[in-house]
């Protein structure tokens, strides 16, 4: 019998909503995939494309930048600044050839435990049928 694959998803989480969601979620006992390795951040806005990038070369499989929602972000617009650099990232993923599917930019409040959840069942599904990721040679 053939192992299922179990991908390492790394996600950089807002220390103010989508972490304390994660937190959540443990408190409340929620069933998810044990495949993501949160870091916590200060913001979203943080999380510079180099860091995902980095993560890929270190091993993941798949990336999730969690934040704040729009309009609720506790540095005023740090989610704003994680949406325009998610878009950069996309780019910068195609051009190392690295599928933009690895990548996900998702909104999550502290109050939001299964919504926190689901995202993290799904994203490990969607990693699990793209297989594991395999770094392309240079050269």
């Amino acid at each position: 019998m053939i192992p299922r694959f179990e991908p390492v998803i790394i996600g950089f989480l807002c220390r103010w909503c989508s972490y304390t969601g994660a937190d959540l979620a443990g408190v409340a006992r929620l069933q998810y995939p044990p495949n993501l390795r949160p870091i916590r951040v200060m913001c979203s806005g943080m999380v510079h494309p180099d860091l995902v990038v980095e993560s890929f070369s270190q091993g993941a499989d798949g990336v999730l930048v969690l934040g704040c929602h729009p309009g609720a972000c506790h540095y005023l617009e740090g989610n704003t600044k994680a949406s325009a650099r998610a878009n950069v990232i996309d780019i910068i993923l195609e051009d190392l050839g690295i599928d933009p599917e690895r990548f996900d930019l998702k909104w999550i409040s502290s109050a939001e435990a299964y919504a926190f959840a689901e995202l993290i069942i799904n994203f490990t599904l969607k990693i699990q049928k793209l297989g594991p990721y395999k770094e392309k040679k240079q050269g």
